[in-house]
């Protein structure tokens, strides 16, 4: 697939000279600096050395102090209380935290996660009824609720009464619970709005700790958990979630707890490098996949769990549920591909709508990303669950998959989400007219430039720059994520120095250099096609990402290659 190289503006040059001449570094850092919202000597130590003082007071955030009050005076009377999460990784971590925290505490507490099958996203009917049945008198929400008015007025007939910690963006009326934690509320003054749902579950319990003088070590003893959420939520990382992210990523490579240091092992690797990438693809869809085919509560218990023979039987057990999960993927993700492929008006579209009520539900969100990868236009990918239609769909860069939902709403049932990813459920018999206004809507609206997906670079760089000093500081930019990516970079006029070959059946390996310039070795992922005109003497651009490569504890520079343009 061709894609745009679309080279970030220049950063204003006095505050960049300014910059570089403050903290002694190379331009093209201050540059990246300066897009980051950085521009003092102030700004980049707080940037570059994350301290756990940066960590907002908990009590900023509207009805915090309810909460806590509220949760003193179930303990206090003896109340029955519910830890309650959602499903994905967000959720089961906030649970496993929150849980966690309390019941070191107080023993009178349960979790309760719901079933993506027969309950569905956030807080359910079912999850209500059994609180009531089994004498629980406060639920803890935690990644779900502030849209749920109707539920939570229907547990306050019962005599439950809610906390909700949410994170998603509140409808017109907020649900009537004793306490709403959510820093996106219009009349919240929370100093950051980006925290994940278990980031609430963590202010949460750190404001507890705070007011019941409870050690600040035993909060952090969950941040592993929380880096894990923040990581495999695609939240931002900067503000307060760098500096748990930061942290976390310290503990989970250092010291994790027992159910991380499983999920790691059973993924193969060991504690000590893993980065925010390696979490997002080697523990995220583990955790993920316990819902996904199975049921989430056995991640919960992995990650609650103390014992590591326990622990590592429930990590083997949800290791093959991802591995059951990837076959289910990789099936559909086939059957999807033959029927786009096969249809010439589908493969013309400006979107993809996909239907096939035997597809298990629990992986067309994987399979909406993978078609979204492949033909790079909003994908929705549709099964058939519980006498309904039930879609993931997922969206391009620029593209606001939630608008063009909206602009359908008379044929769905329900559906929410934000820009980028969203669900939906619509009755069997809207799925043809709902496929054709799916397509008008984005036709009407989307950009051409849209549905070509683009490499953002942020500045040009001769490899002569790539020197010791500017890769250390490079890599105090990281944790890298949403809103703080890690850096691509052009480098023009360069040659293959030597040969360069396949790796696999899609990878090229090979070193570059420019004139009077060293050799840096590359990786050229899903670039095999480009490997004929690789010989030495051609000159050609490429934008890439610098990366330490690290095999038999031998550790080198390596340009990690996002693109290769021969010149015309």
């Amino acid at each position: 697939m061709n894609k745009r190289w679309a080279i970030r503006d220049n950063a204003d040059e006095d505050l960049v000279r300014k910059l570089s001449a403050e903290l002694n570094i190379d331009a093209v850092l201050s540059s990246l600096l300066v897009h980051r919202g950085v521009n003092d000597f102030e700004g980049a130590r707080y940037f570059f050395r994350p301290d756990q003082r940066h960590l907002h007071d908990p009590f900023l955030m509207k009805d915090m102090e309810e909460a806590v009050i509220r949760i003193e005076i179930a303990i206090a009377a003896g109340e029955k209380i519910l830890v309650y999460g959602d499903y994905d990784v967000d959720g089961t971590t906030a649970v496993a935290t929150v849980y966690s925290f309390f019941s070191k505490q107080y023993k009178n507490m349960e979790y309760y996660i719901p079933d993506r099958y027969k309950e569905g996203y956030g807080i359910s009917t079912q999850g209500i009824d059994y609180a009531a049945q089994n004498g629980f008198s406060l639920i803890i929400a935690l990644d779900c609720g502030i849209k749920s008015v109707d539920k939570i007025d229907y547990a306050n007939t019962l005599g439950i009464d809610f906390i909700i910690c949410d994170h998603h963006l509140p409808g017109a009326q907020l649900p009537a619970a004793v306490a709403v934690l959510d820093p996106k509320r219009a009349d919240c003054e929370y100093p950051y709005k980006e925290l994940s749902g278990c980031g609430i579950g963590f202010k949460l319990i750190q404001a507890y700790a705070e007011k019941n003088g409870i050690r600040f070590e035993a909060v952090l003893e969950y941040i592993d958990l929380a880096c894990i959420s923040i990581s495999c939520d695609i939240v931002h990382i900067t503000g307060e979630n760098r500096v748990l992210a930061h942290f976390g990523l310290q503990k989970i490579n250092t010291n994790p707890c027992v159910g991380v240091k499983t999920l790691i092992e059973v993924a193969g690797k060991t504690p000590g490098n893993l980065t925010i990438s390696e979490v997002v693809f080697l523990i995220g869809p583990r955790i993920n996949a316990a819902g996904r085919i199975d049921d989430a509560k056995h991640a919960v218990e992995l990650l609650i769990a103390c014992d590591e023979k326990a622990a590592r039987e429930k990590g083997m057990m949800i290791n093959s549920r991802n591995q059951e999960r990837k076959g289910h993927d990789l099936n559909i993700t086939d059957e999807a591909l033959e029927i786009i492929d096969s249809d010439e008006v589908l493969i013309g579209k400006k979107s993809t709508v996909v239907f096939n009520k035997d597809w298990h539900k629990g992986v067309i969100g994987i399979v909406a990303s993978r078609l979204t990868e492949k033909y790079y236009r909003p994908t929705i990918v549709l099964t058939q669950s519980n006498g309904h239609v039930a879609g993931s769909a997922r969206s391009v860069l620029g593209f606001d998959l939630y608008e063009a939902l909206c602009e359908c709403k008379d044929l769905l049932i329900q559906f929410g989400g934000h820009k980028y990813a969203a669900g939906l459920t619509m009755l069997p018999e809207n799925v043809e007219a709902f496929k054709d206004r799916f397509e008008e809507v984005v036709s009407a609206t989307i950009l051409p430039e849209q549905l070509i997906q683009q490499i953002q670079i942020d500045a040009e760089l001769r490899l002569s720059q790539i020197e010791p000093k500017f890769f250390r500081i490079l890599n105090q930019f990281a944790p890298f994520g949403p809103e703080n990516m890690a850096p691509v970079f052009i480098s023009k006029n360069v040659y293959v120095s030597g040969n360069a070959g396949l790796v696999g059946q899609a990878h090229i390996k090979m070193a570059v250099m420019q004139e009077g310039t060293a050799a840096f070795d590359c990786i050229a992922f899903n670039h095999g096609e480009y490997l004929p005109q690789l010989k030495p003497g051609v000159p050609f651009d490429i934008c890439y990402s610098i990366e330490e490569n690290i095999w038999r504890e031998r550790r080198n520079i390596q340009l990690n290659i996002k693109g290769i343009r021969f010149k015309s």
